[in-house]
C-alpha cells in the first residue's frame, strides 16, 4: 500500500523558537517556562536541556539542579503562535495542509501522483522550514498508509527524523516503541494492558482484535487494531465535552484576591473560546490548587448559557463565599456542553441582551485583537491576561484547522 499521509511534530517547538530568535541560546540547556518563580515547572526544554533530564513537567528548582548553565526563559506565547504562521506559510508551498492538529503538530494528505514521491516532499516541507522560518527549527516527519502511523512515526526517530512506516513493514516496524509513545495509550490505559500482560508494542501487536475490543471496552480497540496494520480508516466525528483553562499564579497573585483576579480572567477566555466553538455550557467547576491544604472545588449547575456576564455571576457567587487561603494554582472548566444546533437563543428580554452582546463583543475582538473589549471586572489584570498556549489550542488561529482547498503548486 502506498503512502498516503505526512506528518510533521516540530521537535522542541518553544524552545527551539527561543534559540532560533536569540543566537546566544544555540548550543545551550534551555527551558521555557509559563513565569519567572523557581517553584513552576518548564513546559518546554531543548535537546541540549533533556541530555540532563531535564523536560516538560520538570520543577525549575531541580532543572537548575540537574542541567549545570541552564537558561530559564518566560514563554512569550505570541511569538510562538507568530512562527507557527510562519511555518504553515512556508510548508505550504510545498503541500497543502489537511489538518493542523496543534501549534508543534501538522497533517498532509497525498494525491495520487504525490505518493511516489512522499519521500521527497517531505525532505521539501523539512528544507522549507530551515530555510524560510529558521534553521534552528527542526521536524520529526513521518510517512504512513494511514493518518495514525503517520503520526507515529515521528516518534521513532528526534530529533529532525524522517522515518516511513510501509504496510509490508508491519507490525515489525512498530516494535521499538514504547507502549506510551502509541497515540491514545495514556498512563490509565498503559496500567491497564499491564493488568492483561502486555508490557510491549510487541506483544500489543500480537493480540487479537476482540482481545483489544475487550481491553478497550469497544469498537476503539478495533480500531486500533486496524490501524496498527495500515488501514486507512476514516476519521471519528468528535464532540466537545469541557472547555477550560487553568494558571499557575506568581508569587504577587498569590492571594484570595489575586486568585479572584486571575479566575475572572480565565473566565472571559473561556466563555469566548465557549462561543468560538459553538458550545453552550450546563456546569461550571472552578478549583484552587493551593501550596498548603487540599484543593479547593466549588461547582454550580447552570440554565444552558454562553453568556459571559451570567457565568462571572455565577463563579464569583461560588468563589465569594469561601475564598480558599495559599492560592498556588488556578482554573475553571465549562462541562456538560450542548452544541448550538441543540439550542436556541434565550427568550427573555435581559437574557437576549446578554447573549447579543457577548456576540458582540467577539466580533469586535476578533477585528481589532484581544481584549479590545472587555467587562469592567477584567481591568488591571494585565498578568493574569497574558496569553498561555496548549498545544492543543492555538490562540486566533482556529482557521488553520479546517482543511485547505487542494491547489496545484508550481514545479509540481
Amino acid at each position: 500500500m502506498p503512502a498516503k499521509y505526512i506528518f510533521l511534530d516540530m521537535n522542541a517547538y518553544f524552545a527551539s523558537v527561543e534559540q532560533q530568535l536569540r543566537p546566544e541560546l544555540r548550543g545551550r540547556p534551555v527551558c521555557v517556562v509559563p513565569l519567572e518563580a523557581d517553584t513552576t515547572f518548564c513546559i518546554a526544554a531543548s535537546y541540549e536541556a533533556r541530555f540532563y533530564q531535564v523536560k516538560t513537567g520538570t520543577r525549575v528548582r531541580e532543572a537548575r539542579r540537574r542541567a549545570p548553565g541552564l537558561v530559564v526563559v518566560k514563554a512569550r506565547p505570541r511569538v510562538y503562535v507568530e512562527v507557527h504562521q510562519r511555518i504553515l506559510e512556508a510548508v505550504g508551498r510545498v503541500l497543502p495542509v489537511e489538518e493542523v492538529l496543534s501549534i508543534d503538530e501538522m497533517r498532509f494528505a497525498l494525491m495520487k501522483n504525490e505518493q511516489p514521491r512522499a519521500r521527497q516532499l517531505a525532505l521539501e516541507l523539512k528544507e522549507a522550514i530551515r530555510r524560510e522560518v529558521g534553521p534552528w527549527l527542526r521536524a520529526s516527519v513521518g510517512i504512513a498508509p494511514n493518518r495514525y502511523l503517520a503520526k507515529v512515526a515521528t516518534e521513532l526517530e528526534k530529533p529532525d527524523g524522517l522515518v516511513e512506516i510501509r504496510k509490508e513493514d508491519l507490525p515489525r516496524a512498530l516494535w521499538p516503541l514504547s507502549l506510551r509513545d502509541l497515540y491514545g495509550v495514556g498512563r490509565r490505559m498503559e496500567a491497564r494492558l499491564h493488568r492483561h500482560g502486555v508490557y510491549t508494542v510487541r506483544q500489543l501487536t500480537s493480540l487479537s482484535c476482540a482481545t483489544m475490543r475487550r481491553i478497550w471496552g469497544g469498537v476503539v480497540g478495533e480500531r486500533l487494531w486496524r490501524s496498527l496494520r495500515g488501514e486507512d480508516l476514516p476519521p471519528v466525528p468528535t464532540r466537545r465535552r469541557s472547555v477550560g483553562h487553568s494558571h499557575v499564579l506568581p508569587p504577587e497573585l498569590r492571594t484570595p484576591a489575586g486568585a479572584r483576579k486571575t479566575l475572572v480572567r480565565l473566565l472571559h477566555k473561556a466563555a469566548a473560546r465557549l462561543r468560538r466553538k459553538g458550545y453552550w455550557t450546563r456546569h461550571l467547576t472552578v478549583y484552587v490548587i493551593r501550596q498548603d491544604g487540599p484543593t479547593w472545588t466549588a461547582k454550580t449547575w447552570l440554565e444552558p448559557t454562553q453568556d459571559t456576564r451570567r457565568l462571572l455571576n455565577a463563579l464569583t457567587g461560588l468563589y465569594d463565599k469561601n475564598p480558599p487561603a495559599d492560592p498556588f494554582k488556578v482554573g475553571l472548566v465549562l462541562e456538560h456542553l450542548l452544541p448550538e444546533r441543540d439550542t436556541s437563543p434565550p427568550l427573555w428580554p435581559e437574557a437576549r441582551r446578554g447573549y447579543q452582546l457577548s456576540h458582540v463583543l467577539d466580533e469586535i475582538n476578533s477585528l481589532y485583537g484581544p481584549d479590545t473589549v472587555y467587562f469592567a471586572s477584567m481591568h488591571g489584570l494585565e498578568y493574569a491576561g497574558e496569553d498561555r498556549i496548549a498545544f492543543g489550542e492555538i490562540p486566533h488561529l482556529e482557521a488553520a484547522r479546517k482543511p485547505q482547498p487542494r491547489r496545484h503548486w508550481p514545479g509540481r
